[in-house]
């Protein structure tokens, strides 16, 4: 079976994992990525309980009509005392913090939050409720922190590593899954898969980076 890991929309607001709606260019992703899986037969779509992987799930289901499913463990990690802050604001406070998690030594949690271990706790046995569900296609809408650290778990790479695969991801692309029942295992297809969104350099990240400056 195939399971297709898709990071949420653009959202409204870009303090700290504040849960917010969509905007305008997240609504045109979501879309997008429900157009581009239109044909593979999507049977259900799972999502995180906050508001901009509802909504991501919600656009992209009109090209597959399949059941809903949210489920709270696929929610993003949480950033603890950082959420509700800017960029500029985390840098000033909590520089040191972000010095060390970039050593990639161990598996910090942020202040006051989680650590990519504790996400995989939660999140990886959703994926296997998932691989026994006996569905051949689905999609789970959920978050970079999510994504980046369930497929590091996938790759048996230590959680202290999480950080390396991929800087940022693009919102609603595609991490493709595939479980082989034969095996046990679960197998990477494809990650950070954008093609969807290059023809529009407006819903790159770039450009939401770019606006800023």
């Amino acid at each position: 079976m195939n399971i297709y890991l898709i990071r949420h929309g653009r959202q409204s607001s870009k303090l700290c994992n504040t849960d917010v709606d969509l905007s305008e260019e997240g609504r045109r992703q979501s879309a997008l990525v429900g157009e581009r899986l239109a044909s593979i037969g999507i049977e259900a779509v799972y999502s995180s309980h906050l508001i901009r992987a509802v909504e991501t799930a919600r656009e992209a289901n009109r090209y597959w009509n399949a059941k809903h499913i949210i489920r709270q463990e696929l929610r993003e990690i949480s950033f603890g005392d950082m959420e509700g802050m800017a960029d500029e604001e985390i840098a000033a406070k909590y520089g040191d913090f972000q010095k060390e998690q970039a050593r990639l030594e161990q598996d910090l949690p942020y202040p006051g939050g989680e650590c990519a271990g504790d996400v995989m706790k939660r999140a990886i046995p959703v994926l296997e409720e998932i691989a026994a569900s006996g569905y051949q296609n689905v999609a789970v809408v959920t978050h970079g922190g999510v994504i980046r650290s369930v497929t590091s778990a996938l790759l048996h790479m230590e959680p202290k590593y999480y950080r390396l695969l991929g800087n940022s991801l693009e919102n609603c692309s595609i991490t493709e899954v595939h479980w082989n029942e034969k095996t046990g295992r679960f197998l990477m297809e494809r990650f950070n898969d954008y093609a969807h969104l290059e023809p529009y350099p407006e819903l790159l990240r770039a450009s939401w980076v770019d606006a800023e400056n």
